[in-house]
């Protein structure tokens, strides 16, 4: 399954934000990311995968923060996530077993079910959780988006490539990733 995943298409909040909307004394929104899952889309697209957002809600942070870490495809407003799903698959020419989803909510169920990797994340909905094929142990906007990632690289063979890059400036040999999600040695 996770070998023929190349696409990432993520929801904003519960999945890249920890879900709470926050508007400062002028009525400003404002919403908090996780670094390390902004680093992980990064890795993702350098592996030569392709992201894209697709949320409920519409927001000029949810437009900053992908220009930041790279995803060009920005889908807002999405009431209705499946017509708009169908729409991300033409435009990259890819077949829903392609996808990785992630999400957190039950707007998000109709994708879940159609994705070739859905992903829930730790803390979603149950329904969610129980659809999923794999549920993250880290929360939304707290590093579930960098831990799939790092999955579906690792199984892919590609995390290697991504932390070669900083291991060569470490004194000795990087040992084996630990992740929880493994067993075994």
């Amino acid at each position: 399954m996770l070998e023929r995943i190349n696409l990432l298409v993520l929801d904003v909040d519960g999945v890249m934000t920890d879900g709470r909307i926050v508007y400062d004394a002028r009525g400003t929104e404002t919403k908090t990311f996780h670094v390390r899952d902004g680093q992980g889309v990064k890795y993702w697209l350098r592996a030569g995968h392709e992201a894209a957002i697709l949320s409920g809600r519409a927001s000029p942070i949810i437009r900053r923060r992908a220009e930041e870490i790279g995803i060009k495809a920005v889908y807002e407003d999405a009431k209705d996530k499946l017509p708009v799903f169908e729409k991300i698959l033409k435009r990259f020419r890819r077949k829903a077993e392609n996808v990785c989803y992630i999400g957190d909510d039950l707007p998000d169920l109709p994708i879940l079910a159609r994705a070739g990797f859905a992903v829930a994340t730790a803390d979603a909905v149950a329904d969610a959780r129980r659809l999923a094929h794999y549920v993250a142990r880290s929360r939304g906007g707290a590093g579930a988006v960098r831990e799939t990632v790092e999955l579906i690289l690792e199984y892919q063979g590609l995390w290697a490539g991504v932390t070669r890059r900083y291991a060569e400036r470490l004194p000795g040999d990087l040992p084996p990733a630990r992740h929880p999600w493994r067993t075994g040695p």
